[in-house]
């Protein structure tokens, strides 16, 4: 069994016992979350798709840590005019456990 869930403006295909990396969730370590904008239910009776959620559907979750992710630069440059501007950038990632699939 399958589902596919939206969560920060991202779709992933989850299975239960799944480890997924979402843009960062208001949840402290150890808390359960819940995802309700389910997009599609594939179990024993087949394949459930929403328009545009499955109603009734929820995957739940364990949130296992908070991190920041690599640094990726961004480097501004304009030629001949002495233009230059190196930054930085670490995005928040919450890591969750899939736990339960209903649907």
């Amino acid at each position: 069994m399958y589902a596919i869930i939206e969560t920060g403006g991202k779709q992933y295909k989850v299975q239960e016992g799944d480890v997924i990396y979402v843009e960062k969730l208001e949840a402290a370590e150890g808390e359960q979350v819940t995802f309700d904008r389910v997009l599609a239910v594939s179990g024993g009776e087949g394949l459930k798709a929403g328009e545009p959620f499955v109603t009734g559907a929820i995957v739940t979750g364990k949130v296992d840590k908070h991190g920041r992710g690599q640094k990726i630069i961004v480097f501004k440059y304009k030629p001949k005019k002495n233009y230059r501007r190196k930054q930085g950038h670490r995005q928040p990632y919450t890591k969750v456990i899939i736990e339960q699939i209903q649907g």
